[in-house]
């Protein structure tokens, strides 16, 4: 059963019983505790925390998920993923555990003829809270589970809360037997990689107080009892598929097929290569659904989180072979398999190949760059007997070649070093203050103006546009990397801009700098923090 077929029938199951189908959210999150939605819940949450009145009471959807903890472990492991498709049924004050139980086995098991997903009852196993008598009567007296299927854990296994004081409630998982050629028997207390969870089932009834971990209080029931579940597209469609990890099931595996033709590598030929084959797959479905729901590579923030992704699957293409850009590619085949369930990625095609081909050719370069000085740093490294790179060439790789901290850290290790973390943090943080205390200066009239005073005799002043204007084309007529005339700029630099025209007012009269971009010819983006004039007539971004 293919992934878009397992996403139609969960939604018309639901819809069929009285549930208001609500389409996916937007990756990023109309919440400011969260970068991006983690959790088929969390556009549900103002209704679970009593914020605003549900127009419904029961509800369903397919919500986008983006989870980045484990990203060093996506690839070595049959489960570990970015993106995820979390399907969920919920209750507000409707139905509750009975409901949600009696649903959830009818549509696991019903025939496909009959709209359900056709699982062997006998492979199905349940975990219930350890102290949730109710939820395991329901299982094996209303569900017919055989006392043998059905298993009691603690609290970190089986008991949901949001982390914070608020709902909280015990949960029973679903699990799938794959069989003895995944490891020893004795359901998922004993093997959860034999016995996969494929769907959790929560029971909002309480509140819980302050604490740390699963330690706080129960302080009442909550004033309606209400059902929030997941179950995990990816995980079903595996197990429906006959295939071995989510990496293999369609949506994916069609990634991976176009990497091998693109590389000439075997899926299934080598450990090391099947790893760089399922991190594409992976990394690329991530990147084509955050730029599908606008966001753009970064440094900071959600766009960090597209950079690191996307530039893992460019360097695992590079490990594979991969001669040359390879992203748009790899970009048409997620959309052609996306698609159908998503028919804004088809619709919006020419923005993500234009930010994901960008993002791409940037890092090529940096790449290309930065690992001739790393590989010298590790060898020089090795030389010295040490298994350790040095915090000054982390840095070095960083403020001269782009190279964010934590692909030096993967790139070492590949070659058994660890890095010298805390020397690099403390160079950061030198240069940091180096930062501020020039900027000071300039406001101060302190610092070496030498180099504004050149530019202001070789271009004259900048003219300012801003009383009419709040954008313009300009044309750079100088570039400072601390303080000191440059011919380029790495991303990532702080940087001193001083353009022929500009809308930006510089900070004077007792009024505040403007702040905004400067976008560039090249297609790089420059973010103005602050404008200044240090020398009359020059306005320095």
């Amino acid at each position: 059963m293919e992934s878009a077929e397992i996403r139609r029938r969960w939604l018309r199951f639901f819809e069929e019983r009285g549930h208001t189908v609500v389409p996916s959210a937007s990756l990023i999150a109309d919440d400011p505790t969260l970068l991006l939605i983690n959790a088929g819940m969390v556009p549900f949450k103002p209704y679970f925390l009593g914020e605003a009145t549900p127009p419904y009471k029961r509800a369903t959807s397919v919500q986008k998920c983006i989870r980045t903890p484990d990203i060093e472990e996506v690839g070595k492991t049959t489960r570990h993923g970015t993106f995820f498709q979390m399907c969920g049924n919920f209750s507000f004050g409707d139905y509750f555990k009975e409901g949600a139980a009696t649903l959830a086995w009818e549509l696991l098991t019903s025939t496909q003829d009959a709209g359900g997903y056709g699982l062997d009852p006998e492979r199905l196993w349940i975990t219930v809270y350890e102290d949730d008598d109710e939820a395991e009567r329901i299982w094996r007296d209303v569900v017919g589970v055989p006392p043998e299927r059905i298993q009691r854990l603690g609290k970190e296994e089986n008991y949901w809360d949001m982390g914070v004081p608020g709902p909280c409630g015990p949960c029973s998982e679903v699990s799938y037997d794959r069989g003895p050629e995944f490891g020893e028997a004795g359901g998922p207390a004993v093997n959860d990689e034999r016995y996969v969870e494929i769907w959790n089932l929560v029971f909002m009834q309480y509140v819980r107080g302050p604490g740390k971990g699963k330690d706080y209080p129960i302080l009442g029931d909550l004033p309606q009892q209400n059902i929030d579940t997941g179950l995990g597209l990816e995980r079903l469609a595996m197990i429906l598929q006959g295939v071995h990890n989510m990496y293999e099931i369609d949506t994916s595996r069609a990634v991976i097929d176009k990497a091998e033709e693109l590389t000439g590598v075997r899926y299934g030929a080598a450990d090391h290569s099947d790893v760089s084959l399922r991190v594409v797959s992976d990394h690329m479905r991530a990147s084509v659904m955050l730029i599908g729901d606008g966001v753009t590579p970064g440094n900071e923030g959600r766009g960090y989180v597209l950079r690191r992704i996307m530039r893992r699957a460019v360097r695992n293409m590079k490990l594979l072979g991969a001669d040359g850009p390879v992203v748009g590619e790899l970009v048409d085949v997620v959309i052609a398999t996306m698609g159908e369930q998503y028919p804004e990625l088809v619709a919006d095609r020419k923005r993500i190949e234009s930010v994901a081909l960008a993002e791409e050719a940037r890092f090529l370069k940096t790449l290309k760059a930065g690992t001739n000085v790393l590989d010298t740093a590790v060898t020089e490294a090795r030389s010295a007997g040490s298994g350790v790179l040095p915090g000054d060439k982390a840095f070095l790789l960083h403020d001269t070649w782009g190279f964010p901290i934590d692909l030096t850290l993967e790139m070492a290790g590949e070659q058994g070093l660890t890095v010298d973390e805390d020397g690099f943090r403390r160079l950061m943080k030198e240069q940091r203050d180096r930062a501020k205390a020039d900027a000071a200066a300039k406001k101060t009239g302190h610092a070496d103006l030498s180099a504004y005073r050149e530019v202001a005799d070789a271009a004259g002043a900048t003219e300012f546009t801003g009383y009419t204007h709040t954008d313009a084309e300009s044309t750079v007529v100088g570039l400072l990397v601390g303080g000191v005339a440059a011919p380029a700029a790495t991303e990532g630099d702080e940087v001193e801009v001083i353009l022929d025209r500009t809308p930006f007012y510089a900070e004077g009269g007792g009024q505040l700098a403007d702040t905004g971009r400067l976008r560039l010819g090249s297609g790089a983006v420059v973010e103005v923090r602050d404008v200044q004039q240090p020398v009359p007539g020059v306005s320095v971004h």
